[in-house]
C-alpha cells in the first residue's frame, strides 16, 4: 500500500510501557498514514488520566489496561461511559518485583531464580507469616490501577497459596513509571507492573523479579486498544483502518530483526525514556531476574504470534470474574451481558478478515486447558494458540462464572489504597 494524505485524525493516549509498542509503531513506521490516518499520540503517566481523558472525549482511543473498558462500561469508574475492546495489544509482558530485603527473606524460605510462581509464592507466604508472628507491619505491594490485570493476577497468585490480599498484605496504587522509585524509597515492598519497570529496579539494584504473569497465567492478555463506543459507531471505517495499521505494526514488532530499531525508538524521551539495554530485556524476554546474567523467560511476550491481538471474550470475562470475586462488581445477567459486549471480536474480524489474516472461528474458549502450542480452526490460513494454563491448575469456563467464583476460598471486598 502506498502512502496517501491522511483523511481522518485519531487522537490516542498511551502510558510509557513496552506494551504500547504497536500503537507507537503504527504511527512511526507509517502504517497509520498508509491507512489514511493522522495518528496523534499523547503520552500520559497514570492510568487514571487515560481513563478520564477517554471518558471526556480528549482521546478517541487509548492504550488501556485490559479490564478498564469493562469497568468503564459497567459504570465502575468515576466518569463512566461505554468503552470497548476491538483489539488486544499483545500477550504477556508483566512481572512481580520485590525489594531486596523481601527477596532475601524469600531465599531463606527456598526461593531461587527459576521464576516458578508456586515456589515464589510459597516462599513469600513464609515471609508474610514470619512478619505477622514478629508483630511487624504488613508488606505493601503496589499495582497500577484497581481495574488492572496486575491487580487481579497479583491477588490470584497470592491467594492461591493462602496469602489473603485483603488482610495479610497492604495493596496500593502507583503509576508504572514511579514503581522503581517507590521501591527504592521504601514506600512499597513489591509491585506488579509491565516492562521496562521491573527491569528498571533490577538495573538500579533495588529489587528482584520474583516471577512473571505469563508464568501465573500462560498466554495471558495485558493491554488492549480501548475505544469509546460512540466514536466507534460514528467512525467504523476509521476504526477498521486503525486496526489494520496496528495489525501490521504487531507483525513488524514480532520480527527479531526489528528489535534494535524498536528499542532505539521507544527508549527515546518522546516515548519511554529509559536505557535501551533495560528495554531490550523485556522485548526479547532475556531478563535478569536479579544480580547476575540475564536468562530467557519463555513466552514472556508476543505482539502478533499466537493470536496475540485477537480480543477473546473469555479473556474479558475472566477479568470480570475477578471483579466479582473481589467485590468490585455484582454478577447479574445485566452485568454479565455488559462485560461480554465490551469485548468486540466482530470489529476485529471486520477489519482484518478481508486481509486474509488467520482468525479463530470461535470468539471465546475455556481458559486453562491448552498444555502445548495447539492449532485451531480458522476460515483461512494456519493459526496456533499457545499454552494457556493457570499455575495452580484451575480452569475457567466463561459459561460457569458463578461456579468459578464460588470455588475460591479467599474472596470478597478488601481495601486498595490510592
Amino acid at each position: 500500500m502506498t502512502a496517501s494524505a491522511p483523511t481522518v485524525t485519531i487522537r490516542a493516549g498511551f502510558i510509557p510501557l513496552l506494551d504500547a509498542a504497536i500503537l507507537i509503531l503504527a504511527k512511526t513506521q507509517g502504517f497509520a498514514e498508509e491507512e489514511g490516518i493522522d495518528l496523534v499520540l499523547v503520552r500520559e503517566h497514570s492510568w487514571a488520566n487515560i481513563r478520564d481523558r477517554v471518558a471526556l472525549g480528549h482521546f478517541d482511543v487509548a492504550h488501556m489496561l485490559a479490564p478498564m473498558p469493562i469497568a468503564a462500561s459497567l459504570g465502575l469508574t468515576p466518569l463512566g461511559g461505554a468503552v470497548i475492546t476491538p483489539m488486544c495489544m499483545g500477550l504477556g509482558g508483566n512481572a512481580i518485583t520485590v525489594s531486596n530485603a523481601v527477596w532475601h527473606g524469600m531465599t531463606l524460605a527456598g526461593a531461587d531464580n527459576s521464576g516458578d510462581p508456586m515456589l515464589m509464592a510459597t516462599a513469600l507466604r513464609q515471609v508474610v507469616e514470619a512478619r505477622k508472628a514478629a508483630g511487624l507491619p504488613r508488606l505493601t505491594f503496589a499495582v497500577v490501577h484497581p481495574y488492572s490485570s496486575h491487580n487481579y493476577e497479583l491477588r490470584y497468585w497470592l491467594a492461591a497459596v493462602g496469602i489473603d490480599p485483603r488482610h495479610d498484605i497492604a495493596l496500593t496504587v502507583v503509576p508504572p513509571p514511579y514503581m522503581s522509585d517507590a521501591l527504592a524509597g521504601g514506600h512499597i515492598d513489591g509491585y506488579c507492573v509491565g516492562e521496562p519497570w521491573n527491569s528498571a529496579s533490577v538495573v538500579a539494584g533495588v529489587g528482584h523479579i520474583a516471577t512473571t504473569t505469563t508464568a501465573i497465567w500462560r498466554s495471558s492478555p495485558e493491554k488492549v486498544l480501548g475505544m469509546r463506543l460512540d466514536w466507534a459507531e460514528r467512525n467504523p471505517e476509521a476504526a477498521s483502518a486503525l486496526l489494520r495499521a496496528m495489525h501490521r505494526a504487531s507483525v513488524w514488532a514480532d520480527s527479531p530483526k526489528n528489535a534494535e530499531a524498536i528499542v532505539d525508538l521507544l527508549s527515546s524521551t518522546t516515548y519511554l525514556d529509559v536505557a535501551p539495554s533495560t528495554l531490550m530485556a523485556g522485548l526479547t524476554g532475556r531478563i535478569a531476574l536479579g544480580a547476575g546474567q540475564p536468562q530467557l523467560v519463555p513466552e514472556f511476550r508476543y505482539f502478533s504470534r499466537r493470536a496475540a491481538t485477537f480480543p477473546w471474550i473469555s479473556h474479558g470475562l475472566w477479568f470480570f470474574s475477578q471483579m466479582v470475586r473481589w467485590g468490585q462488581a455484582e454478577l447479574t445477567p445485566q452485568t454479565l451481558e455488559i462485560a461480554r459486549k465490551s469485548v468486540r471480536p466482530d470489529i476485529y474480524r471486520r477489519a482484518l478478515g478481508p486481509l486474509g489474516v488467520a482468525l479463530p472461528n470461535a470468539s471465546a474458549k475455556v481458559e486453562g486447558t491448552l498444555t502445548m502450542e495447539t492449532p485451531v480452526a480458522t476460515a483461512s490460513g494456519r493459526l496456533f494458540l499457545g499454552p494457556d494454563g493457570f499455575f495452580d491448575g484451575r480452569v475457567f469456563d466463561p459459561d460457569l462464572i458463578e461456579d468459578y467464583v464460588a470455588s475460591f476460598e479467599i474472596k470478597g471486598p478488601g481495601p486498595l489504597e490510592g
